[in-house]
């Protein structure tokens, strides 16, 4: 069961927002297939070795991507946006953590290539995403964890309604950079 008041007591109401319900180009996103797993492992591997958007360091081969892939199924979701015949970025709703008490929290992720970045295809899909998270019963949140300095990110959860929850600072390291982290929160069935 859902109980996002007991959570929300501590948000102030005017800074709860819900995400639009109108994607861009709806059409271009569809759900993720097997055969898409090499397009997705290339803007992932892209994003560890140009960007801070992950925290990972090493770049991963074809079988970690077909894990992770796999791990995808009922709540747990992969959209991409094609266009082209190209997939130019996507969108995830993962498990957020292993024990039980997690089961209907997600985390959402999404990386787009880096030649289709700020052309509304990141918001488009995780519009995608919440409005599933919101039809799916077993969705109670959505949550978030952006390194401080994406500015892009933050600005883009905050817009789709995401709260922000608080900040780690300094527990990532990525070039020669400490990296803060900060958790935003968003409740799909509302307050």
């Amino acid at each position: 069961m859902c109980r996002t008041e007991d959570v929300r007591k501590y948000i102030e109401p005017d800074k709860i927002r819900k995400a639009e319900k109108e994607d861009i180009e709806p059409d271009k996103i569809r759900k993720a297939e097997k055969e898409d797993i090499p397009a997705l492992m290339k803007i992932y591997n892209e994003a560890i070795l140009h960007t801070v958007a992950t925290f990972d360091m090493e770049v991963k081969d074809l079988e970690d991507r077909k894990k992770w892939f796999n791990e995808h199924t009922e709540k747990y979701v992969i959209f991409v946006w094609e266009e082209d015949g190209m997939i130019k970025g996507y969108s995830s709703l993962s498990r957020y953590r292993d024990r039980k008490a997690f089961d209907g929290t997600v985390e959402i992720s999404v990386y787009i290539g880096e030649a289709w970045r700020g052309k509304g295809i990141g918001k488009a899909l995780m519009q995608r995403a919440l409005g599933f998270a919101e039809e799916h019963p077993e969705i109670c949140e959505v949550v978030s964890l952006i390194t401080g300095e994406n500015a892009g990110s933050i600005h883009l959860h905050e817009e789709l309604g995401f709260v922000y929850c608080g900040q780690f600072r300094n527990v990532g390291q990525k070039f020669g950079k400490m990296l803060d982290l900060n958790f935003y929160q968003y409740a799909p069935k509302g307050i």
